[in-house]
């Protein structure tokens, strides 16, 4: 299966059960409105797919994946949603399409984000799969790279460190916690909900995602500066008119480039001895590095 045929399979399939899953309750319905239009909005699912592609290298994907490859989009989701608001990046386009805070207004979009959150654990904890030590780890695993050692750090080290100088190793910090962590959670996840236990291949798992995660970034900061608003789908040179800290001012176009490249082989590598079923996860480190948005 390609890159192209397995995108399909993962998106529709999560997509599935997060349509299944989010129900209507009816005293909230501007709030599931409002998640709905953030889960739904033309993601590309990256992080539900890397859930997918690991743990089909052991065995046929089950619910209690979906369950997870649900759960690390809706973190992601709520995470842009905060992302976006005016006290943070306060952006207006996201996806081609207004903010969740803009296409409703900030309240809502902040509870938008927050309901999402405590949705994603919803979907981790249903008493239907019957596998409480799995469903604990699960829990574990994405509590960890979502919260205060993980995602929310990174972005209090993005906002602390506007206007501010900063070395490579520090930026390499930030995005390792407020991007890479949900990635490698995403990989890890995949290979507990169909129940791995061997230590070797955890540690090859998250080299990988470790190196993916961090290439994401660097190409992200890359596609910022050379790509356009429309391809984007977000407003070009957000963070450089933020003046944030980018790997292309610290290293130079050229050489965030090359470095998205080291990533991307040093995450290959890892991947490439498990055989034939390794062949999405090698595509989609390819993707992460030749995106244009």
């Amino acid at each position: 299966m390609n890159l192209e045929q397995f995108s399909q399979y993962a998106c529709e399939r999560v997509n599935r059960y997060l349509d299944q899953s989010l129900s209507t309750y009816t005293p909230a319905k501007a709030l599931h409105e409002a998640m709905r239009y953030s889960l739904f909005n033309g993601g590309k699912r990256v992080r539900p797919m890397l859930t997918y592609a690991v743990a089909e290298l052991f065995s046929a994907a089950n619910e209690l994946t979906d369950a997870s490859a649900a759960a690390v989009e809706s973190i992601h989701a709520y995470s842009l949603i905060h992302d976006d608001l005016p006290a943070m990046d306060d952006d207006n386009l996201r996806r081609g399409k207004p903010t969740c805070h803009i296409q409703y207004d900030e309240a809502t979009a902040i509870l938008a984000g927050d309901a999402l959150q405590t949705f994603a654990f919803e979907l981790l904890s249903q008493p239907k799969f019957n596998q409480a030590s799995v469903q604990l780890s699960l829990i574990q695993t994405l509590q960890s790279a979502s919260g205060r050692h993980g995602m929310v750090t990174g972005q209090m080290i993005d906002l602390s460190n506007v206007n501010k100088a900063m070395s490579l190793q520090d930026l390499e910090l930030m995005h390792r916690h407020k991007t890479g962590a949900i990635i490698k959670a995403a990989v890890k996840m995949g290979a507990q909900s169909v129940g791995v236990d061997d230590e070797e291949v955890y540690r090859s798992l998250d080299a990988y995602a470790s190196a993916i995660g961090l290439a994401f970034q660097v190409q992200d900061d890359i596609i910022d500066i050379t790509s356009d608003t429309q391809t984007l789908g977000k407003t070009q040179f957000s963070d450089e008119d933020a003046n944030k800290p980018t790997y292309p001012k610290l290293l130079g176009l050229d050489g965030a480039k090359v470095l998205a490249k080291q990533l991307h082989d040093e995450a290959v590598a890892q991947v490439t001895p498990f055989g034939a079923k390794s062949v999405p996860l090698v595509e989609l480190a390819n993707y992460i590095i030749a995106r244009n948005h």
